[in-house]
């Protein structure tokens, strides 16, 4: 089946996700605009997943658990799991590994959690966007330890990408799926990296607002609708046709 697909969103729990960017309001969002399936990938924390993927089962959308990982290479890599308690033993993977650097809402915004009816919880205290002391490699190898897959995020970024960084995606992570947003240039990404030329090459919104959540217009064609489908074609145990409109 198509499925028009976003995997890389951020909510309020985001130091730079608006406040509006609840879970319910991105899953009723993404609902409107046609989406079938979504990740919810705040900075560095899995705790608003919860909600998000409640607010999916009763809209009918499958929210796929997952984060932004903020590796040691000060590059950014998105980790997606199969269900929630797998996400959830990330981030307790991922806590250990971060800096206690204290936020400041003034400067970076709060940082919600809220529960599936947007009410809320709790508010994080630690800066969410720093750098955790876990390596692409070592991020990517746990992710698929616990089921889930990962792959660089906006490559074509001249910041907080794996090319930026380190100027290739290293080998040793294994990834088999790559984010390339919808400025970069495709052709000159190959040359540059040619590994690419054998990855899934994903498009995602990167949204912190609602009004930057993006049109339905890049697609996978899935065997099934399900977050276990998914880790599969990521992982490149299946390949599937894919495309962006």
């Amino acid at each position: 089946m198509k499925v028009q697909y976003d995997l890389h969103l951020h909510s309020c729990l985001s130091p730079c996700g608006d406040e509006e960017m609840t879970p319910c309001n991105i899953v009723n969002m993404a609902a409107l605009l046609g989406f079938q399936m979504i990740a919810l990938t705040d900075h560095n924390s899995c705790r608003n997943v919860p909600a998000a993927v409640e607010a999916g089962k009763r809209a009918g959308i499958c929210v796929i658990p997952g984060m932004e990982l903020c590796t040691n290479e000060e590059a950014h890599m998105v980790c997606l799991f199969p269900s929630v308690e797998q996400a959830l033993l990330f981030q307790e993977y991922v806590e250990q590994r971060r800096l206690p650097i204290p936020n400041r809402p003034d400067i970076f915004g709060r940082q919600l959690v809220l529960d599936e009816e947007d009410r809320f919880l709790d508010e994080e205290r630690n800066l969410l966007i720093a750098a955790a002391d876990i390596s692409a490699c070592e991020g990517a190898s746990f992710a698929r330890k616990l089921g889930g897959a990962a792959f660089p995020a906006h490559i074509d970024k001249g910041s907080y990408s794996l090319l930026a960084s380190l100027g290739t995606l290293p080998e040793e992570a294994g990834f088999c799926a790559a984010e390339i947003t919808a400025r970069g240039d495709i052709p000159k990404l190959l040359k540059q990296c040619p590994a690419l030329e054998s990855m899934l090459l994903l498009l995602d919104s990167d949204a912190h607002s609602l009004e930057t959540m993006q049109d339905p217009a890049p697609w996978l064609d899935l065997p099934e609708l399900s977050p276990e489908c998914l880790m599969e074609v990521l992982n490149g145990d299946i390949t599937v046709p894919w495309g962006r409109e």
